[in-house]
This record gives structure tokens, sequence and C-alpha cells, in this order.
């Protein structure tokens, strides 16, 4: 039985075109620019994972400094 040569391919994220999944150093971007693209996205607050409910913080009354040794 022949092995046959294929080549796994996925969409990139950022501009939907064809990217190699082996041998890419980007993935799953196509391209360093893509994968900039979608950093710079994330840095500037347009993409964000909602949560079904606000985490617990327990409740601190100190001032924020840390305490002295």
């Amino acid at each position: 039985m022949e092995k046959q040569d294929t080549k796994l391919t996925v969409k990139c994220p950022t501009c939907r075109q064809p990217a190699a999944w082996q041998g890419n150093a980007f993935r799953p971007f196509c391209s360093e620019r893509c994968k900039l693209i979608d950093l710079g996205n994330w840095a500037e607050g347009r993409y964000n994972i909602e949560s079904i409910e606000p985490p617990d913080f327990p409740e601190d009354d100190t001032d924020g400094t840390l305490p002295e040794n």
C-alpha cells in the first residue's frame, strides 16, 4: 500500500487563506503578519472571553501596601 503525500492545511484565523500546518512556524496563521495582527487585536481589547459569572475575590480591607518585615 502506498503512502499518500497529503499536507494538512487549515484556514488562517486572520485572513482565511489556506495555511500549512506542518513546517509552519506561525501556525495556525499563514504568516508572521497575520499572527501580529491577531496579537494586536487581543492587545487592543477587540477580543474577549466571556465568563458565566465573575470570579469571587475575597474582601480586602488593606490599603494595598506590602506588610513590613
